[in-house]
């Protein structure tokens, strides 16, 4: 597969993960080696963690927070939500028990609240992310954020796995091979609509 299609093409999966495939320690190590090529801040290069979750115990425990965190952000804001993706959200929830790995991006803490230090902080981490989610489209993998947890329950997650208090985790990827393998460019703005030079576009 050629860059410009890796790039244009990679989705965010929901429906069409392999839920009976097992996605093994091997491929998720190669894909994780190819994030870690990622740009990222020099102070934090070597920061991040990662922490996948294969044992079924434990991500039927993850799920089961995921989804009453989901369900509280739903009762919120689903209404501010295009239906199509409100329904893909929701079946990716109802079964993120069966998706075979969960998939746990961390970073040191507190996370900082200045805007430089926040563009440096994230800015090291969800390039790495994209990379990640690359390199797995690479091996016939798909993934998802799926990191309604992040809203409240945090802590509840970092017991469960036992992720100390002063490291923040930054998303939960839901990963697992892809039933579907050809995807295309989705709908998107014409980049004349998005874009200016040498200043903002005056309406």
């Amino acid at each position: 597969m050629d860059a410009v299609t890796l790039l244009t093409t990679t989705r965010s999966v929901r429906r069409k993960l392999d839920l009976e495939r097992p996605v093994s320690k091997t491929v998720l190590e190669d894909c994780l080696r190819i994030a870690q090529q990622a740009p990222a801040a020099g102070s934090l290069l070597a920061a991040q963690r990662w922490v996948v979750v294969l044992d079924p115990a434990v991500r039927k425990e993850i799920a089961a927070i995921t989804r009453e965190a989901a369900e509280d952000a739903w009762r919120k804001y689903e209404h501010l939500v295009d239906r199509r993706m409100a329904t893909s959200a929701r079946y990716l929830v109802e079964r993120l028990d069966q998706v075979p790995a969960l998939v746990l991006p961390c970073m040191p803490g507190p996370v900082p609240t200045g805007t430089a230090e926040l563009s440096a902080y994230y800015g090291s981490i969800y390039p790495a992310i994209w990379s990640f989610q690359l390199a797995l489209r690479t091996h016939g993998l798909a993934s998802s954020l799926c990191s309604y947890h992040l809203g409240g329950r945090e802590a509840d997650v970092a017991r469960i796995l036992g992720i100390p208090d002063d490291v923040a985790q930054i998303g939960l990827l839901a990963v697992a091979y892809s039933t579907q393998q050809e995807f295309s460019p989705a709908a998107r703005p014409e980049v004349d609509e998005i874009l200016s030079f040498d200043g903002w576009a005056k309406p």
